[in-house]
């Protein structure tokens, strides 16, 4: 053993074997931190939409009748499509939807159509 040696044990200079692990731990729950931060930061802005009924009104048009739960007093925008036996679209209408004082609104919604449609629904719906 050399004096070098010697002298960093006896006073206590030598490295620590732990170093390399605290400075892991570390970063790991820096990491943590963030990706649940990101995770919460895009769940509070999201917009759930359900589909409640349709109904035929002539052949160049549907009423869409859904349901939207979101963030309290925030503006929505949704797209709402009326679609034909072969599931093409037919028709489209971007609703814009004022902020409300609850958390689920019940819409409805006038979509114009080309031709005949046989269904219509919300396709998205999302923060304004």
């Amino acid at each position: 053993m050399t004096t070098a040696l010697e002298l960093d044990q006896r006073y206590g200079r030598a490295r620590s074997k732990r170093t390399p692990w605290i400075i892991g731990g570390v970063i790991a729950l820096i990491i943590v931190i963030a990706f649940s931060w990101m995770t919460v930061s895009q769940s509070i802005n999201t917009v759930d939409a359900d589909d409640l009924g349709f109904e035929v009104v002539d052949d160049h048009s549907v009423t869409v009748n859904f349901q939207i739960a979101g963030k309290q007093g925030t503006d929505v925008v949704c797209a709402v499509e009326a679609l034909d036996e072969e599931f093409g679209v037919v028709g489209w209408k971007i609703v814009e939807i004022p902020a409300a004082e609850g958390h689920i609104q019940q819409l409805s919604a006038t979509v114009p159509t080309v031709t005949l449609a046989t269904t219509g629904l919300v396709n998205a719906c999302w923060v304004a």
